[in-house]
């Protein structure tokens, strides 16, 4: 028989092991998005969770496993941000593309720790490098999923649903980093603007390309950026 999981003052030993990986997830976002991947160490990161890194060990193996489950939990909220304003009811693509865009740029911005991590960290070094074409990729085949909802049988087919997804998602991230390094000094709401006009046009097929057949009809709204 096995043991039961002792507690303590009502809070399991799992409990406790997920509070103090979420402490060492927080303090890594913190370190990773304030001082750079250089100075994300296993020891400042211990110290600023304030655990031992016996606590650390519990958690992962290293400290690359830490930054790129750091990067990876700034990955799911931008998802998770895009995807809920996507899903807003009502609205032509159009409308529904700037709500996305602008949810992300706020994440990126109400957060700059975020903004930091996401677009200038995670291009700084290996594996963070790797992880994020591989995020890239994620995001751009999710953007042809979503084209898929937003126009219907007017959204662009594959393979040219993912061409254009890998357009967009390279191209509004080398963009949000020249942002947000303070290269390109434009306005949030510029960004937001262009981003979400293209993000509406180009993932929706031209007149003289065929149609998907196994995609429903395309609503009247959707017209908008045809």
């Amino acid at each position: 028989m096995s043991m039961p999981k002792r507690s303590y003052r009502g809070v399991s030993s799992q409990q406790r092991r997920d509070q103090r990986r979420e402490q060492l997830l927080e303090a890594g976002l913190d370190l990773l998005g304030t001082e750079g991947w250089q100075q994300t160490t296993m020891t400042a990161v211990c110290a600023r969770a304030g655990l031992t890194e016996r606590y650390f060990y519990e958690s992962f193996a290293h400290r690359d496993e830490l930054l790129l489950a750091v990067l990876d939990r700034v990955a799911e909220r931008i998802r998770d941000v895009g995807l809920r304003a996507l899903a807003t009811p009502g609205g032509d693509p159009y409308r529904k593309a700037t709500a996305a865009i602008s949810a992300f740029v706020d994440l990126l911005t109400g957060d700059p720790r975020i903004g930091r991590v996401a677009m200038l960290e995670s291009a700084a070094a290996e594996p963070l490098r790797t992880r994020r074409h591989e995020l890239l990729r994620e995001f751009a085949q999710l953007i042809a999923t979503q084209a898929q909802a937003l126009h219907g049988a007017d959204a662009l087919s594959p393979p040219h649903d993912q061409i254009a997804g890998l357009l967009l998602t390279g191209g509004l991230a080398e963009l949000l980093m020249a942002w947000l390094s303070g290269e390109l000094p434009v306005d949030r709401q510029d960004i937001i603007d262009v981003a979400a006009t293209l993000f509406a046009a180009a993932t929706r097929r031209s007149p003289s390309q065929p149609r998907d057949p196994a995609m429903p009809a395309a609503t009247e709204g959707s017209t908008r950026n045809g």
